[in-house]
């Protein structure tokens, strides 16, 4: 949703208490559920980048989606012959992970959901959440792709 908070004020919430949803500047990204309800969850920075640079990026903004609206985009299916959507690089390191046992996937996909921070770069942290996109694929389906070998 978008709204102009020029013309659109909104300052109180559905009980009347003050509200004022623009006040980390902007723009302002806010996510929506029944969890949050009307005064929504804020985004946080995964980067230095401005705000308008970090989710311009497909990837970076794909990351946010499935992160807070719990949901999961697969652009690379880890699962298909041929892994449709896949780089060169994910194909790689399917093929490479697919030779571990279901725990060592799981221990991989616990590393990387513990390694994420501030203080990555960009491209690091895009390439941390391809594998666990790829990770949380195999592991679902009990750590190896169905449908045949590579």
């Amino acid at each position: 949703m978008d709204v102009n908070l020029s013309s659109d004020r909104i300052t109180e919430g559905p009980n009347g208490e003050p509200y004022n949803p623009g006040a980390g500047g902007w723009p302002t990204i806010r996510y929506f559920n029944q969890d949050t309800g009307i005064a929504g969850g804020e985004y946080v920075k995964k980067t230095e980048r401005s705000m308008c640079d970090e989710l311009g990026n497909d990837e970076m903004m794909f990351a946010y989606v499935e992160e807070y609206g719990d949901a999961y985009i697969i652009t690379c299916d880890a699962l298909a012959n041929g892994n449709d959507g896949c780089d060169e690089r994910e194909i790689g390191y399917i093929q490479k992970i697919k030779s571990k046992s279901v725990e060592e996937q799981k221990s991989e996909l616990q590393r990387l959901e513990k390694m994420q921070g501030n203080s990555m770069k960009p491209d690091l942290l895009v390439w941390v959440e391809k594998r666990k996109k790829i990770l949380k694929q195999l592991v679902a389906v009990g750590g190896s792709a169905s449908g045949g070998e590579l």
